[in-house]
């Protein structure tokens, strides 16, 4: 496939940056504005504002769904460490992920025993099957070790890296990496090549940058060096609105460049049910086409600690060849819970979805993660 050309990449960039800064600024003039007396006027259109009318709408249908709730409805961790032989191991994994980091730490200079080294470890089995494709199994993990002897808030990831391409809260159980061999419900060589990703990461490396930021140098899929930078910020708009936008771009000896953009409307009241869109776009040099978006609009609700339910309308397309498409669209159900115990995640996805490009008519998908939290 001929290679696409950079241009592309730096023009997404140039418009992802550009209408940061007008939310920027947007959010700046309406602080300015609030600290003046309101007129009849401005306060007037912003009753007739639609986007602040929409999640009024909402709230004013009838429902059958319980009340929002933050009661915990699994023991805490330290209550259930001894109980059985999972607990026990995943207590034995836990020590012995914090006392690797404490080892590599120690490689790097002397310790400080109020700011010991840490780590994370995320093992996930991705379980999905429709009448197209069949039943598919994708193991990952991912893990981060902090390294405060550096004090340059270094720290080492590895892992499944298309999992930090993903929005913090992502509503739905997605992966970059290709699919299965048609033969294999799991395939252990692709599995293997995707979960080999390790890299160094600087974050926040400039106080004089408005944004998070996260520089990451290391080898991914066993021989692809690679340098990436991603750049993420919040804003806090009117009316119990907030935005979220992040850029992540990448470059790669094999797969040369990678750039994608995610961004989240939220609006959520106190106590309350929260309306969201998701909306990621992604360019890059290894796929057939020039542009791939997604977009999720959907209402989620919380019935107890850590647990979500959400359900909303999915919408999926591409650019190639200046031909737009909408490509695939439907609903969706998402679940997302802890079973029996903190560190245990189960979520479940259900929808109803098409797909143009494959001459495929409407048709269920279902998919249920499986996670542990070490």
């Amino acid at each position: 496939m001929p290679k696409k050309k950079i241009t592309l990449s730096k023009s997404l960039l140039f418009i992802l940056v550009s209408g940061i800064m007008n939310v920027s600024n947007g959010s700046e003039t309406s602080e300015q504005v609030t600290d003046s007396p309101p007129s009849s006027l401005s306060t007037q259109d912003e009753d007739y504002n639609l986007l602040y009318q929409i999640p009024n709408w909402i709230d004013a249908l009838p429902t059958f769904l319980p009340q929002q709730s933050n009661e915990p409805i699994v023991p805490p961790i330290l209550q259930t460490a001894d109980q059985t032989w999972l607990d026990r191991n995943q207590l034995k994994v836990r020590n012995w992920a914090d006392n690797t980091s404490h080892k590599i730490d120690n490689w790097f200079g002397k310790t400080d025993p109020e700011k010991p080294a840490s780590a994370t470890l995320r093992v996930i089995v991705d379980n999905s099957w429709n009448k197209h494709d069949d039943y598919e199994i994708k193991p990952r993990i991912r893990g981060k070790i902090k390294l405060p002897t550096l004090k340059r808030k270094l720290s080492l990831v590895f892992g499944d890296d298309s999992l930090d391409n993903e929005l913090d809260n992502n509503i739905a159980i997605t992966d970059e990496n290709p699919g299965n061999s048609d033969d294999k419900t799991i395939d252990r060589q692709r599995t293997r090549e995707n979960n080999s990703s390790f890299a160094f990461r600087w974050s926040d490396f400039s106080k004089y940058i408005p944004f998070e930021t996260d520089l990451d140098l290391g080898v991914r899929s066993g021989d692809d060096v690679y340098l990436r930078l991603k750049a993420s910020k919040d804003w806090k708009l009117e009316n119990d609105f907030s935005f979220h936008a992040e850029q992540i771009y990448r470059y790669g000896i094999d797969s040369k460049n990678y750039l994608r953009t995610n961004t989240e409307l939220t609006h959520a009241r106190p106590n309350q049910a929260f309306l969201s869109n998701q909306f990621s776009l992604t360019y890059a040099d290894d796929q057939d086409d020039d542009l791939i978006w997604d977009n999720n609009l959907f209402r989620q609700h919380q019935f107890f600690h850590e647990n979500t339910f959400s359900y909303g309308i999915y919408t999926g397309g591409f650019f190639n060849n200046n031909d737009l498409r909408l490509n695939s669209w439907g609903p969706f159900v998402s679940w997302r819970q802890p079973l029996w115990r903190e560190w245990f995640y189960v979520q479940g996805n259900l929808n109803y979805v098409n797909n143009h490009r494959d001459d495929r008519s409407h048709f269920i998908g279902a998919s249920v993660r499986l996670e542990a939290l070490f």
